[in-house]
Formats: C-alpha cells, sequence, structure tokens
C-alpha cells in the first residue's frame, strides 16, 4: 500500500524530524493541538509567505510520511511577550502557564537543532521577538 500524497497542498513540519515532532503529530491527531509558534524570522529566512486564513497544508510525521490535513483559522504576528495563555494551552503540549510555554519553546529555539539549521550559535530570543501565532483546524 502507498501512502497518499497532496501534491497540490504545501507540508506543515512541526518541529525536526524526531520524538517533539512525533509528540506534537499525535497531539494534532488527537485534537489536543490546535495552535503553533515559529518565529517570524523563520519565514523571512525561507521566503514562505505568512499563513493566511483558510490555507490548508499536509502534516508530515518524521519519516516525511502525510498524516493529516489541516486548515489554518487564524494568524497573528505577536511579541513573544504577549502570548497569551490560551495560545500556550492550546499547543496541546500541556502547558498550564505562558511561563512554561515560553521555558519549552526557548528550549526548541536555543537548542542545537534550530541554532544549525539557522547557522547563529549566539541567538536568544527575548519578549520583543516576533512570533507567528497561527490556530488551525483538523480537517482530514
Amino acid at each position: 500500500m502507498t501512502t497518499p500524497r497532496f501534491p497540490d497542498l504545501p507540508t506543515c513540519e512541526f518541529a525536526f524530524p524526531g520524538p517533539l515532532r512525533d509528540r506534537l503529530v499525535a497531539a494534532v491527531l488527537s485534537g489536543a493541538k490546535t495552535a503553533t509558534t515559529g518565529l517570524l524570522q523563520d519565514y523571512e529566512r525561507t521566503g514562505e509567505p505568512l499563513p493566511a486564513v483558510g490555507d490548508r497544508s499536509v502534516v508530515v510525521d518524521s519519516a516525511d510520511r502525510p498524516v493529516a490535513v489541516i486548515e489554518v483559522t487564524g494568524v497573528r504576528v505577536v511579541r513573544l511577550g504577549d502570548v497569551d495563555l490560551d495560545h500556550a494551552r492550546d499547543e496541546g503540549e500541556g502547558y498550564d502557564s505562558v511561563a512554561a510555554w515560553r521555558a519549552g519553546h526557548e528550549g526548541y529555539w536555543h537548542g542545537p537543532d534550530y541554532l544549525g539549521w539557522i547557522d547563529d550559535p549566539g541567538f536568544r530570543v527575548d519578549d520583543d521577538t516576533l512570533a507567528v501565532a497561527e490556530r488551525f483546524r483538523l480537517v482530514g
């Protein structure tokens, strides 16, 4: 049996392949994860347009297999210092405070995978770092 492909839809990759991506994809599939956060600089770096309400994409797992289709329901560019508890909770990772959300995300953005990808070992986020806070729903 072959894995279905969606050539007309862009790919959505949560984190880098590995245990974190696997947990995030599982949270999407269970319905626990309905929000995500990326840094605005990542869109600028890759030249990708910001997501827009109604955009659909194919979620891939760590083996690059398509596992779901999601649709964007909301997008806002915010300072990291302005991310609220509702958004943190809706990321589906069990955060019960904005401080816990922030610590988890700083661990990712200050970790070796991300720092290697941006090729800047000294990079650090702060309250004024701009983030793309995205909401989505599982559609398939």
